[in-house]
């Protein structure tokens, strides 16, 4: 029995089914006393091996998405955006748009939640399985020009061509140079309708060409980002503003 035992556990071992390793034996004595089946034993020890790995996947996905925060999509509050509908939320939140390599684009004004919003999508696609990477649109396109500096601008590309979907927050934030506009045009049209890319911006598209500097390039990067969208505009005062104003009402309202 000794040696069966040496043997089950180094076979284990070389499987690399860890679940199994350090549960088959207290869950074989639970289950004979419960006189259950041995199909109901291997199905829990299964269950359980397929538990662990999913959770090890889904800590790795976000590991590697570099979330700069743990935004939660249930702490985005959709009721303060007119229009915003949360079953659009919910429906993008499930990721099927990625099947078909659609792009998202969120509008609104500095403090909307647009970046809030845009990390907790990212959350929940981790949670589903996906693979996606968050960027600001600065530290983006450094990490563009330096490739092509190195003439691997093609390699990081393919690179990035793991992710199924991009997030580059802040768009509008920076202003750009042409140099910089070329290798971030370079990468949107590299997935258009091959992978998806989700956008935030300050500016709406009618003021695009104070990031690409020229008609033709706005046009024709705007073109491909619309063409399979879903556009989102959080019309609403800014939440941080909205914020200091209670905080400095219940201070007045507490002074005597």
């Amino acid at each position: 029995m000794k040696d069966l035992i040496e043997d089950i556990e180094q076979l284990l071992g070389i499987l690399k089914l860890k679940v199994f390793l350090n549960s088959y034996q207290s869950l074989a004595e639970q289950y004979e006393k419960e006189k259950r089946s041995h199909l109901e034993y291997l199905h829990e020890l299964l269950l359980r091996e397929t538990e662990q790995r999913q959770q090890h996947k889904i800590a790795k996905l976000l590991k590697d998405a570099k979330l700069p925060r743990g935004k939660l999509l249930s702490d985005f509050d959709m009721a303060r955006i007119p229009g915003l509908a949360p079953s659009q939320i919910h429906h993008l939140a499930n990721g099927e748009f990625i099947e078909q390599c659609a792009n998202v684009l969120i509008f609104g004004n500095p403090g909307t939640g647009k970046s809030h919003l845009s990390m907790a999508l990212a959350r929940e696609w981790c949670l589903a399985g996906r693979k996606v990477k968050f960027f600001t649109a600065a530290n983006l396109v450094q990490e563009l020009l330096k490739a092509k500096a190195e003439l691997k601008l093609t390699q990081l590309i393919k690179r990035l061509d793991r992710y199924e979907v991009l997030i580059i927050d802040d768009i509008s934030y920076v202003p750009f140079e042409r140099d910089e506009t070329d290798v971030l045009f370079t990468l949107f049209a590299e997935r258009y309708e091959m992978r998806s890319i989700l956008i935030t911006s300050n500016l709406p598209f009618s003021k695009w060409n104070q990031i690409f500097k020229d008609d033709m390039t706005t046009n024709a990067a705007v073109d491909r980002l619309v063409h399979h969208s879903v556009i989102l505009e959080l019309n609403a005062t800014s939440y941080r503003s909205e914020c200091a104003k209670n905080k400095l009402k219940n201070k007045e309202e507490i002074t005597p």
